[in-house]
């Protein structure tokens, strides 16, 4: 009998995934927090986990040029957040903000990662067979 993973693990990896990316995207926020005319972006996690849970996504590429970017590789369109008060400077990142929406983001990700780590737990007890 094999053990099919993606049915044992659930939505989790992708998850996990898709925090990474969230990460990066917030992350690139706080590194521009002084850049002039710099657009904070932030994308939709739920929407994009549910995208990514309703179809498959084909990674071959017969061309250097099909799959232009990370973007259209998650399926998620990278939205512009809107500042509670924009700079002067035309930067939307407010660096409070931005901590909090880090902060929460490494929390989610630490509970998807929890529970990859107990479904595992579960495989290798049910393998044992104890």
């Amino acid at each position: 009998m094999t053990i099919n993973f993606k049915n044992a693990l659930s939505i989790h990896p992708q998850a996990l995934s898709l925090r990474e990316k969230r990460s990066e995207v917030i992350a690139s926020n706080l590194a521009n927090e002084d850049t002039p005319n710099y657009k904070a972006r932030d994308m939709d996690f739920n929407s994009i986990l549910k995208q990514s849970q309703s179809r498959s996504v084909d990674l071959n590429r017969t061309q250097e040029g099909h799959i232009h970017s990370e973007r259209q590789l998650l399926g998620a369109n990278l939205m512009f957040r809107n500042p509670y008060q924009a700079s002067l400077d035309g930067n939307t990142v407010e660096s409070n903000i931005e901590q909090a929406k880090y902060s929460e983001n490494a929390v989610q990700y630490e509970a998807s990662l929890g529970f990859v780590s107990s479904d595992f737990s579960g495989l290798i007890t049910a393998i044992k067979g104890q």
